[in-house]
């Protein structure tokens, strides 16, 4: 046998074990969610097609010709009986691009389809990057990708191989397959990196949750969870933006806060995952968190529970960029089961399973933030209290 032969049955050998390796759900102490043994998709989980040249004569040690760093950071939905996440997937040259994994039954078994997105570009403005794409499926008819959309700063100065610009790229689908690239939505509140489209119609306009920022990293004197609307989905602007939840001193999103997937529709209002960044001695720190917005007036935060909902714990915390736990994916199945897909490290796709009913009495039955470490403690006294009383 050539080495050659030895190397690809054994390689073809491990990948087909990773894809239909079973996962195990782990035991949820908190009561709201749980997790799982194994990341949903990973590297390795890159089709070796995209990986290896299968000729034997141009490739006589089955060496990688193209290597991935990272798949993490999905989009989610639904699309028939399969669940679909649009993955960021990074290759060891830094680019990333979007390709469709689904499973079916949304905790294992994801394979990658056969080819990723072929985003089209804008004419003479073509994205150097692109990520974290958001997905929603409108009233309209379509499925809308929203994603950041990275370009060099024109305006760095020379010798400045570093600065870039950041802004929300729009592209939409019937299929997943074949996308039209719309305009970069056109902001008025600086450079946006987490945009996400409502899935409803709102006073007739298309309606965005944003972040405006004053640089690619930094918010500056921006931040904070927008929201505004635009009359035309084919030329995107938002013109006014409503900060409707800002970031707050000394809380998980004190320095800058994001939506993460479009909101999930309950009886009792809007249920909203995002992220919260705070920043430590060891760098910036990621976490998720959650509030319920007005049913009627999704821009209204009705409830918020205090600290993280989900933050980076164990070999979760390391990765490419450590200390990480990113969302921009979720899907509510019809039966009340939520499958939260979230990133850790910048390296690796995770599920979380729970309900719409779990989310909905953790939002409106947990503490909010008061702020102050007095209001903390006076919160558990309060809850030592209750308990005693039984």
């Amino acid at each position: 046998m050539s080495l050659f032969t030895e190397r690809k049955e054994k390689i073809e050998k491990d990948f087909e074990e990773l894809i239909a390796r079973p996962n195990e759900k782990l035991f949820s102490t908190n009561g709201i969610y749980n997790k799982y043994k194994y990341p949903v998709v990973t590297r390795e989980h890159v089709p070796l097609e995209w990986r290896y040249d299968f000729n034997e004569k141009t490739n006589p040690y089955f060496m990688e010709r193209i290597s991935f760093n990272a798949a993490f950071n999905a989009g989610a939905m639904k699309l028939g009986d399969k669940y679909i996440v649009m993955v960021r997937t990074e290759g060891v040259d830094r680019k990333s691009f979007f390709a469709v994994a689904e499973s079916p039954n949304g905790i294992d078994n994801f394979r990658f389809w056969e080819r990723p997105v072929t985003m089209p570009q804008i004419p003479g403005d073509p994205d150097t990057n692109v990520y974290d794409m958001r997905l929603t499926k409108h009233d309209d008819g379509y499925i809308y990708g929203v994603f950041c959309s990275e370009r060099k700063d024109p305006n760095a100065p020379a010798g400045d191989t570093s600065s870039a610009v950041a802004a929300a790229g729009i592209a939409r689908t019937k299929d997943l397959k074949t996308w039209e690239r719309l305009p970069d939505l056109i902001s008025h509140a600086g450079q946006q990196r987490n945009v996400v489209l409502f899935p409803h119609f709102v006073e007739g306009k298309y309606a965005f949750y944003t972040r405006p920022q004053d640089g690619f990293i930094d918010t500056g004197s921006g931040g904070g969870i927008g929201w505004g609307l635009c009359e035309d989905i084919c030329h995107a602007e938002v013109k006014d933006e409503y900060i409707m939840d800002a970031k707050t001193y000394h809380t998980i999103y004190e320095v800058k806060n994001g939506q993460g997937p479009a909101p999930i529709k309950t009886k009792y209002g809007w249920l909203n995952l995002a992220h919260g960044v705070r920043n430590t001695a060891a760098g910036l720190r990621y976490v998720l968190y959650m509030f319920m917005s007005d049913l009627e007036k999704p821009w209204i935060v009705t409830h918020k529970p205090a600290g993280h909902f989900i933050a980076p714990y164990g070999s979760e915390r390391v990765g490419d960029v450590s200390n990480v736990i990113f969302a921009n994916g979720w899907i509510a199945d019809e039966d009340g089961k939520v499958f939260i897909y979230y990133a850790s490290s910048d390296t690796r796709l995770h599920v979380a399973t729970t309900t719409v009913d779990q989310l909905v009495d953790y939002v409106m039955n947990t503490p909010q933030d008061d702020l102050t470490s007095a209001a903390s403690v006076a919160r558990i006294n309060a809850l030592i209290d209750k308990n005693k009383s039984l």
